[in-house]
């Protein structure tokens, strides 16, 4: 192999010295690799299960009836919710709540049995906290799904009690069937719902300050941007093999976590591979090239530090949390601006529903035309810098230049 040394100026030689900056420079290489595989390995982690189930909640029986039982037997056996504590007031479910004990309260009132039994509505109360939404919707709709049926069933036994025939019964209690069918994530699987999004929004992170880090070590002053360019005969080879490496490794980064979720997790993958890898790429050079941007138009500190307020609330503006036609005209347009956005609707599109490839064009467009201005503002800046640069006295290459 020749050595670097010898290799002529052009993109070999800036990409071999890259590749050798991330061997000597351990922060680059845990900003770039290291730190995202921890994270994705963490959240992996936490979110692994795919479901949320037996959620604890509390009861306070003030019946103590066969009925009342029945209903805590029912509530019970729901996938949502295990009934883990009993409780003789108010005072201490609530404070059970609080602690974080159990995360909802179910109170049967005193003369249940007998209200029921005498066609009389009484109230059963279910207190839960509505700041957890996630964890406070699946207790409500544990609960919700047992007193209904509860209910029904004892509707069913006063109907056929006084002789009436129980086909006819049960058609009354319910003379509307409703068939529901959910589609692309019947079971609410995390692993399909949240893993798959925070992915690629920690990468979109990752890439656009590890981006805006590594180019702003050469572009920070003039010096260094002038070998840069020396190293590289010329700007666009040496922007070209500044910029691949990393978008190499980040690719495998994003290669290893959807091996994850596909080969391990089960995420499924229904749609086009190939365009699917596309928008992976083309979401990978869109935010390489944000941040070389503003390491190209900001010092080094300030680029990685813009770079990251801008990226890291990106999630919430993705849609995946609330959707995004509900958010105002600033956010919705804010999450339309971020290549996260697309390249999860793509994502999503490929990957649990399925669509066809016409549906996911649209994305990938915006994705492409992403790449297309990025590129063409970072070439603006380039030769503005150029420029500057060309009318000073060129200095002399340094020894050791190229390591």
């Amino acid at each position: 192999m020749t050595p670097r040394s010898k290799l002529r100026p052009g993109f070999w030689l800036v990409f071999g010295r890259e590749v050798e900056w991330l061997r000597r420079r351990w922060f680059l290489l845990a900003v770039t690799v290291i730190v995202p595989l921890l994270l994705m390995a963490l959240l992996t982690g936490i979110f692994s299960a795919g479901l949320a189930t037996r959620l604890p909640i509390a009861v306070l029986d003030l019946d103590n009836s066969d009925l009342s039982r029945s209903v805590i037997r029912m509530v019970d056996a729901t996938p949502d919710t295990a009934v883990t504590q009993r409780v003789s007031d108010l005072a201490e479910g609530r404070a059970m709540i609080l602690r974080g004990d159990v995360y909802g309260l179910l109170l049967l009132p005193k003369f249940l049995q007998r209200d029921v039994f005498s066609g009389r509505g009484p109230d059963v109360v279910f207190f839960y906290n509505t700041q957890t939404m996630t964890i406070g919707n699946l207790v409500a709709r544990g609960v919700n799904a047992a007193l209904p049926s509860a209910a029904a069933a004892i509707k069913l036994q006063l109907r056929t009690a006084q002789g009436e025939p129980a086909d006819f019964a049960q058609a009354d209690l319910q003379p509307i069937p409703v068939q529901v069918n959910p589609l692309f994530n019947p079971t609410l699987n995390y692993v399909y719902f949240l893993l798959a999004a925070l992915i690629p929004a920690v990468l979109q992170v990752v890439v656009v300050t590890s981006t805006a880090y590594s180019v702003g070590l050469d572009a920070g002053t003039p010096h260094r941007f002038r070998i840069l360019r020396t190293l590289g005969g010329g700007l666009w080879p040496a922007m070209a093999g500044k910029i691949l490496p990393y978008t190499i490794l980040l690719l495998a980064v994003l290669g290893i976590s959807d091996t994850v979720l596909f080969g391990v997790l089960g995420l499924p993958l229904r749609g086009d591979r190939w365009l699917l890898m596309t928008a992976s790429v083309l979401f990978i050079l869109d935010c390489q090239f944000i941040g070389a941007l503003l390491a190209l138009l900001l010092p080094v500190a300030r680029a990685v530090s813009i770079g990251t307020l801008v990226t890291s609330p990106a999630f919430g503006f993705m849609g995946i949390g609330f959707p995004r036609l509900g958010m105002n005209a600033f956010a919705y347009h804010w999450g339309a601006l971020l290549p996260g956005t697309w390249y999860l609707s793509a994502r999503i599109d490929q990957t649990v529903r399925g669509a066809p490839v016409d549906l996911s064009l649209k994305p990938i467009l915006v994705l492409l035309g992403f790449a297309i201005v990025l590129i063409g503002l970072t070439a603006w800046r380039l030769e503005i810098i150029r420029r500057r640069t060309h009318s000073r006295p060129s200095a002399a290459l340094p020894a050791g230049a190229a390591t």
